[in-house]
């Protein structure tokens, strides 16, 4: 009778901490702008600590996951249709500021390694599938456009500058 017991605190305090790991990884479900799901099967240790290296300097979380947890996480935080994805290995990278940014570095390392396989994710709360997220990937930073527009502002003063400077090299 007591063995029960101790079998029964057991299971309650195993389930409690599992109720625990969901709601953690539903806040963070919640509050990342991009989310990837990837298959990890096949890389060895040295490209996943690359991988890993490359996305914690882009600020990005990366994550094995048991996948009845991270299902979860998803469904409690109104996301449906990701029971396909969450079967087999699988690591979930969480960005919070750049959305593009965990498909754009998963993408570059799964062309090099060809181990790496996207399952989906979610981006700006938008469920999508692999091929989504592909695309995804090719979205320069937010950074990059930034500066891609600022260049493009900036050209017609700078042509006019050009312009006006020529201008007054020839009356001189």
């Amino acid at each position: 009778m007591a063995k029960e017991v101790k079998e029964i605190q057991k299971e309650n305090e195993a389930l409690k901490l599992k109720m625990e790991q969901v709601a953690a990884l539903e806040e963070k479900v919640k509050s990342a702008a991009g989310i990837v799901v990837v298959d990890y099967r096949g890389i060895t240790v040295e490209e996943d600590t690359k991988l890993r290296t490359a996305l914690r300097e882009a600020g990005v979380e990366y994550k094995v996951i048991k996948n009845r947890l991270i299902l979860r996480a998803f469904k409690n935080s109104g996301y449906e249709g990701l029971d396909s994805v969450f079967e087999g290995p699988t690591a979930v990278a969480f960005s919070y500021d750049d959305a593009t940014a965990p498909a754009r570095i998963i993408s570059e390392n799964s062309k090099k390694l060809n181990k790496l396989a996207i399952k989906g994710g979610v981006v700006e709360n938008q469920v999508m599938d692999a091929a989504g997220i592909t695309k995804i990937a090719s979205i320069p930073s937010k950074t990059v456009l930034i500066g891609q527009l600022l260049g493009l502002l900036t050209s017609p003063m700078r042509s006019l500058a050009v312009a006006l400077n020529e201008v007054a090299k020839k009356q001189a």
